[in-house]
């Protein structure tokens, strides 16, 4: 069962900053290409309208420590894995490597945590269980892997 996915992003000239370095919030943006290509790798979608009562995955947790910067152009892999699942939460550990670096290096280091939530009318949610279809696929990193 999946615990962990990959995927390489190529660092863009519009997510640089005036002095030519990846700006901070666009970490969270290739995170969270990996976290979509993740759940379509399941054969899902984060916005999936197949499935009886349509649910969200808001953000309740988010994290980036940063080692080096990224520039214009450097190849970047993200690494996620799954390092906890609760009956209506997914928590992931994210790390981002500069594959055009020799040797390839960890730029930074990420986790994010989402609460599968059902929509109300007027915008209200409430926290539910992880559909049974969606948490029967995923399951956590092995401990070595995390830490």
């Amino acid at each position: 069962m999946p615990y962990e996915f990959k995927v390489v992003r190529r660092v863009e000239f519009s997510d640089t900053d005036m002095a030519g370095i990846m700006h901070y919030s666009n970490f969270f943006r290739f995170m969270e290409t990996a976290e979509h290509s993740f759940f379509r790798s399941l054969g899902f979608s984060i916005v999936d309208r197949r499935i009886e009562q349509p649910v969200g995955w808001p953000r309740v947790h988010a994290k980036c420590d940063f080692k080096q910067p990224l520039f214009f152009e450097d190849e970047v892999e993200v690494q996620l894995l799954v390092s906890e699942k609760r009956s209506k939460s997914l928590s992931y550990v994210f790390r981002l490597r500069k594959l055009n670096a020799s040797p390839v290096v960890e730029v930074a280091r990420g986790s994010l945590t989402v609460v599968c939530v059902t929509h109300h009318a007027g915008g209200k949610m409430s926290a539910c269980n992880i559909p049974k279809n969606i948490a029967d696929q995923i399951e956590v990193a092995p401990a070595p892997l995390l830490g």
